[in-house]
């Protein structure tokens, strides 16, 4: 597979899967659909791994890195499709826009790296600053508006949080093993979820819910994250850095043209300062070594 193809089909899963997440809802309950793709998501992995013969361990460090991986592929994601129930596709896109940010700051904690030079601080101010921007003119609306933009933020942090642990257990497994021990081992808390809460089969599942499940397993949980990995073992930092400058910005735009979300001017302005604070938190550093420098 060439790399920018790899690197485009990463920027359209991604930009994709908050739309998708919304659709999957549609004449279903969120958690029918959330585990529906879980199902799908988990099978369609092992068997690729059993297919493409991929070790696939089960010892104590890999056991660590899938329960690792599940604090997104459960933690983050059911907070997630929960959200979708209350707030526009691109608004999840945008607010995990900060992940990186939020996952530089638990690295500096966790990990003992640096993330509070002056260009990162900037950054992760500019970062608040658009949330500010983007939902300051909400106060008007239902309070459930507001928990969904809470609940999507916490993901945020599960997902940051879940990067870092699986960088802190350092796994030597290939990315495809790592994504299908994340599976399996969210599969049966998402079972139990769905079953304790829910427990309802519909007895009609919408079309365009149905298929969005499917899409969701397929790319969303296997070929997405592959993509993205495989471009991550070619690529710099900076270029993968790239790819969450432009998601936020497409993923408005599928929601305006295909879903008719309406995008109000401060939605844009405040996604314009999260971008500027993720270029300066990304590359800040370097623009201002080379200026010191002459």
């Amino acid at each position: 597979m060439s790399v920018p193809a790899a690197y485009l089909g990463v920027i359209l899963v991604w930009s994709t899967t908050s739309l998708a997440i919304k659709w999957s809802g549609e004449g279903v309950s969120f958690l029918f659909g959330v585990t529906g793709r879980m199902v799908l998501g988990a099978a369609l992995c092992v068997a690729l791994i059993k297919l493409l013969r991929i070790e696939f361990p089960w010892h104590a460090q890999a056991r660590r890195a899938y329960l690792a991986v599940s604090l997104a592929t459960y933690g983050s994601l059911i907070c997630v499709y929960w959200g979708a129930q209350f707030i526009p596709s691109g608004w999840i896109a945008v607010l995990f826009g900060l992940t990186p940010i939020a996952t530089a700051a638990m690295a500096a904690w966790w990990l003992n790296e640096s993330a509070f030079s002056p260009a990162k601080l900037a950054g992760m101010l500019l970062g608040l600053a658009g949330l500010a921007v983007i939902f300051g003119g909400t106060f008007g609306m239902d309070k459930v508006v507001w928990q969904g933009i809470a609940v999507v933020l916490l993901a945020v942090v599960l997902q940051s949080a879940s990067a870092v642990w699986v960088k802190r257990v350092d796994a030597p497994i290939s990315s495809l093993a790592v994504t299908g021990g994340g599976l399996v081992v969210s599969l049966p808390l998402y079972l139990a979820t769905w079953w304790l809460v829910d427990g309802a089969v519909p007895q009609d599942v919408p079309p365009r819910a149905g298929w969005s499940i499917v899409y969701l397993a397929l790319f969303g949980s296997v070929i997405g994250f592959n993509l993205y990995y495989y471009a991550l073992q070619r690529l710099s930092a900076g270029a993968i850095a790239l790819i969450n400058l432009v998601v936020p910005v497409t993923a408005l735009w599928v929601g305006h043209v295909w879903n008719g979300e309406v995008i109000h001017p401060q939605v844009w302005l405040g996604t314009a300062c999260i971008l500027l604070g993720l270029a300066a938190h990304q590359w800040g550093d370097v623009v201002l070594r080379r200026y010191a420098r002459g």
